[in-house]
């Protein structure tokens, strides 16, 4: 076990400098082209019973807790951050390269793997339904700097967010289709639906209940509502497993919710949300890391297969399954070929990797260090060339604006007040207007506008100009009026004469 090599103190050191590490490494990570969760997975490596001998880690049961933990906090963080009407326009064919795209991922590379390796039929297609579904923490890692258009970016994220449940659902089925002789693929099929269908239903219901809850309850710290929020993610994930729904769904769907209604301290519970996804990433990979011994992963053996299963995955498989998953949508050539290169596993399939392992399966072993080797080859060919691929076929969307500025009023739940964040641009009407001119309720003030990283202090005669980001501190009761002010499109004349 990992506790067994160190005391309470030199656990808690050892930790802290690990966090350390790996947010130091996460800042690097760009500057040297590479993204950050393969570095998280090197330094649990390095530090493991292979490497530099710190710590001996091979707790399967443990690590598999751990991941599906530190997913949840990821998911549910990424769910948050999509805007729903970029989702929207892309719900078809991410739903599509979520469950026909994995299935077919998986038949491909499970049939490679049947051949390639000396199993059976069924374990190979175990195999592949371990490696089909791409990965949340990794896409959005990636995806989250880098300026690619809005259409793949979200496609890419929707699918990532979406396809978990159908990996999990494909890996657990082989498992019993192996352990149980007296299993059918047919009795799996009421399992597939319950699964889904309850994770979908549990996911709209207890996302509108923690919407209503962080609204309506007042509590007495605003740094309980990040908490009180990541709260209902884990409530979420473990009601819907209990029933034998598909948590992993449940708790994206959830997020989309949530993240799509006005919140109070909306900012700190994003702000807190990023930060200990951040640190679940950091935890899961190097626990990942040190769970697997580099002298049995770069056997040659597990290297020569892993090449193989990742060519057959990254050039034949995953291009196959865009090709006819998408097949009669809008999507253009070199836009489905992104989508193709952009199909990073990480987390996801690693974690997937030990229910073999814990199951006690003869070749679970085996399958863990190739999957293992097969993520480390995706995440560094394709992890680190997304931005140049997006680049080469013209994907490559404006500068991302993200605001890295906020401002919260320390008793606004209790002052039935809130602080609105505004993003103009040039299509709403309040652009070209002076503050004076604006047909705000008495009880709502902008209170600062922040102009290229630079505060402004507002008063009268201040003109809003597009990119500005807005302070709007708003009685709770206007709130949606003013939002409906601050939304209002320009008339085509007032658009022609900018």
């Amino acid at each position: 076990m990992l506790f067994e090599s160190f005391g309470n103190d030199s656990f808690i050191l050892l930790t802290g400098l690990l966090l350390i590490t790996g947010i130091l490494v996460a800042k690097f990570s760009n500057k040297w082209g590479l993204p950050a969760l393969v570095l998280f997975i090197v330094i649990g490596m390095v530090v493991g019973s292979d490497g530099l001998g710190i710590v001996y880690f091979d707790d399967a049961r443990a690590a598999q807790l751990i991941g599906i933990f530190s997913l949840v906090i990821i998911l549910f963080e990424g769910g948050m951050q999509t805007k729903w009407q970029t989702v929207r326009a892309v719900a078809l064919p991410s739903l599509s390269l979520a469950t026909l795209g994995v299935i077919l991922t998986s038949g491909i590379v499970g049939y490679s793997a049947y051949l390639i390796f000396d199993v059976t039929l069924l374990e190979g297609l175990l195999f592949g339904a371990i490696v089909g579904s791409t990965d949340a923490a990794a896409v959005f890692s990636v995806l989250k700097e880098r300026n690619i258009k809005a259409k793949m970016g979200a496609t890419l994220e929707a699918e990532s967010g979406t396809n978990d449940p159908m990996a999990v659902f494909l890996t657990l089925s082989f498992i019993e289709l192996i352990s149980n002789e007296n299993s059918t693929i047919w009795g799996l099929i009421p399992s597939f639906i319950l699964q889904m269908g309850a994770g979908l239903a549990l996911g709209l219901i207890l996302g509108r209940i923690a919407s209503f809850a962080l609204n309506r309850i007042k509590l007495d710290s605003s740094g309980l509502y990040p908490i009180f929020s990541v709260s209902f993610a884990l409530l979420t994930y473990s009601i819907t497993a209990i029933v034998g729904g598909s948590g992993f769904l449940a708790v994206y769907v959830a997020a989309l919710i949530i993240g799509n209604n006005e919140l109070t301290y909306r900012y700190s519970i994003f702000q807190f949300n990023e930060g200990f996804a951040w640190m679940s990433q950091i935890l899961m990979f190097i626990i990942l890391g040190l769970l697997v011994f580099p002298g049995e992963l770069f056997s040659i053996d597990i290297v020569i297969s892993g090449l193989i299963l990742s060519v057959i995955l990254i050039f034949i498989a995953r291009p196959i399954a865009v090709f006819l998953s998408v097949a009669g949508m809008k999507y253009k050539m070199k836009e489905r070929i992104f989508i193709s290169w952009a199909g990073l596993r990480g987390a996801v399939p690693i974690v997937l990797a030990t229910f073999p392992v814990v199951a006690g399966l003869e070749n679970g072993q085996l399958f863990f260090n190739v999957v293992f080797f097969i993520v480390l080859t995706s995440t560094l060919l394709q992890g680190s060339t997304i931005s140049y691929v997006a680049k080469k076929l013209d994907l490559v969307g404006p500068k991302k604006d993200t605001p890295h500025h906020s401002l919260e009023l320390i008793s606004i739940g209790k002052a039935n007040a809130e602080m609105i964040q505004f993003h103009t641009n040039r299509d709403v009407a309040i652009v070209g207007k002076k503050l004076k001119d604006l047909k705000f309720p008495h009880q709502a003030t902008i209170s600062a506008i922040v102009r290229n990283d630079q505060l402004i202090s507002p008063y009268g005669e201040t003109q809003i100009k597009a990119g500005d980001f807005l302070y709007i501190l708003v009685n709770t009761k206007h709130k949606d009026e003013v939002r409906k002010l601050l939304e209002e499109k320009k008339k085509p004349q007032e658009s022609e004469g900018t």
